[in-house]
């Protein structure tokens, strides 16, 4: 019997011509098809950061994020450490991401249909009142309970990696139940970083955001469809917002809340809020968060936890509160919402798969350190939350891991 060679599609070729930033991003949109990529190079730098963090090298890490770093143009300029560069504005193009995905998912997508939504909605809201009264059963008294909403947020590139590590053999709706999930987790730490991680507003500042918003209504309404052109407006919505006290990342959220959803048919392949998105998503994957994970998942390990009266208190209710008050919340909210009849468990999707995506929620390393940022000022009182997000997060994902297998195992195993 003769056998036919079979040919592979070889993959594009990449013009040569393109820009050089235009051919990075084609590179990385190539590699970053696969889920568990954005989640292994977060790891790594998360990593690289503790170990630089506690090594000879230790004082040489410290003194890299409080460089000063001065931007100007003209008579403005803002100077400011590398840290705030990327924790202020680097993390606004992540936030913008994070806008244009709830955005097009309210379009179109899992969030389109009421009743579609309500399921995850009920399991974010679970998944996040659960942790906070964890965490605050061990951090009841201030400065300490300020943390309360660190432990609320899910990592969405980490869990989705996980999920993706594990391969086939799982429902095929836990992906779209745990997508949902974590996009309104953090639909939810975006409200909860407003309403409660906002120091006192400077009203006045808001006409200068407000000013940004207008031009970008006015390009929008002459049908300006390329992305750069709203980086000037965009820019003075960050700045107006900043000024006014409140997080100037929140600037992110509102532009990709406002990006239009609806492609023009004579002009476009695809609307703006996914080409943008697709465009970005390779270099917040990729660059920003990597990035944010080196600047701030530094944890000098020795006395992380004790140096302050609180600290352990902080570091263990952050810990407890991600790996046993996340997958309680999802898991019994839902089940309260399945026996009350609001709405029932998505076909093919049992009770062990919705654990698994409790337990995956329960990595919320991006986000959670972000927060954590906000909640403390102290600095061992926040290493301390970090230290709890990071052994939370790897301990989630390593139970998630193993779970995931399990059910793989059972599932193969009941259509052998």
């Amino acid at each position: 019997m003769t056998h036919t060679p079979v040919t592979r599609p070889s993959a594009p070729r990449i013009p040569v011509f393109l820009p050089w930033a235009d051919r990075i991003g084609a590179l990385l949109r190539r590699w970053s098809h696969a889920e568990a990529a954005g989640g292994i190079v977060l790891l790594l730098a998360a990593a690289a950061a503790l170990v630089w963090a506690n090594s000879a090298w230790a004082p040489a890490y410290e003194a890299l994020w409080h460089a000063p770093l001065s931007l100007g143009l003209g008579p403005w300029q803002i100077s400011q450490s590398l840290h705030f560069w990327v924790n202020d504005a680097l993390m606004s193009v992540f936030f913008l991401v994070v806008g244009m995905e709830i955005r097009r998912e309210m379009h179109s997508g899992a969030l389109a249909q009421p009743r579609q939504a309500l399921l995850p909605v009920i399991a974010a809201l679970g998944g996040v009142v659960a942790p906070a009264l964890v965490f605050l059963a061990f951090n009841a008294a201030p400065p300490l309970r300020n943390g309360w909403a660190v432990p609320t947020a899910t990592d969405i590139a980490f869990a989705m990696g996980v999920l993706a590590l594990l391969g086939r053999g799982l429902p095929p709706a836990l992906r779209v139940f745990l997508l949902a999930l974590a996009i309104i987790d953090d639909l939810v730490a975006v409200l909860i970083i407003a309403l409660f991680y906002s120091g006192g507003l400077q009203w006045s500042q808001l006409i200068v955001a407000a000013a940004g918003l207008a031009g970008v209504f006015v390009l929008q309404s002459l049908g300006v469809r390329r992305a750069w052109a709203y980086v000037l407006p965009g820019a003075v919505v960050w700045w107006g917002i900043w000024q006014t006290g409140a997080h100037p990342t929140l600037a992110g959220v509102v532009l990709g809340l406002i990006t239009p959803v609806h492609a023009l048919a004579d002009r476009e392949s695809a609307a703006p809020v996914e080409r943008v998105q697709a465009s970005l998503h390779p270099w917040v994957a990729f660059g920003v968060m990597p990035l944010f994970a080196l600047a701030n998942a530094g944890v000098p390990l020795q006395g992380a936890a004790t140096e302050v009266a609180g600290a352990s208190a902080v570091m263990w209710g952050v810990a407890l509160a991600l790996l046993l008050g996340k997958p309680l919340g999802v898991v019994a909210s839902c089940w309260i919402a399945v026996r009350l009849r609001l709405c029932a468990l998505p076909p093919g999707m049992g009770w062990s798969a919705t654990l698994l995506a409790g337990l995956l929620a329960g990595i919320g390393f991006t986000m959670a350190i972000f927060i954590a940022t906000l909640a403390f000022d102290s600095e061992a009182l926040l290493n301390a939350a970090k230290l709890g997000v990071l052994l939370a997060s790897a301990t989630a994902a390593v139970l998630g891991l193993a779970w995931g297998a399990m059910l793989r195992r059972r599932s193969g195993a009941s259509h052998a």
